[in-house]
């Protein structure tokens, strides 16, 4: 055995939460995971967590928005936002993970 060989090993982990999304996925026309697989993936791993919304988008197929957004914001908003800002930038067979943040301020409480 040669005596000179030497290894480097770097290891590094954190914690991985399921979903592996927490706002926003974005599915693709053509993906290989499709609609149905994604839907019953995420009702085992998120019963109830997430909207699954279909689209009529020449590029997208369906969008899983987290519940919680929707209870900050309105689906029609968010899907108006994701259209004008996401949704050119997806191409065939892709899912895109969207971080989705919402901050309510306000300014003038009576």
């Amino acid at each position: 055995m040669d005596k000179s060989l030497k290894y480097t090993i770097n290891l590094s982990f954190e914690e991985i939460k399921l979903p592996p999304f927490q706002d926003i996925l974005v599915l693709a026309k053509n993906s290989p995971h499709g609609i149905i697989g994604i839907t019953k993936s995420f009702e085992l791993l998120a019963p109830n967590g997430f909207e699954i919304i279909k689209t009529e988008h020449e590029k997208v197929e369906a969008i899983l928005i987290n519940k919680r957004i929707l209870a900050k914001i309105s689906k029609e908003r968010v899907l108006e936002i994701l259209k004008e800002k996401v949704f050119n930038f997806i191409t065939d067979g892709e899912i895109l993970k969207v971080d989705f943040s919402v901050a309510l301020i306000y300014s003038i409480i009576y």
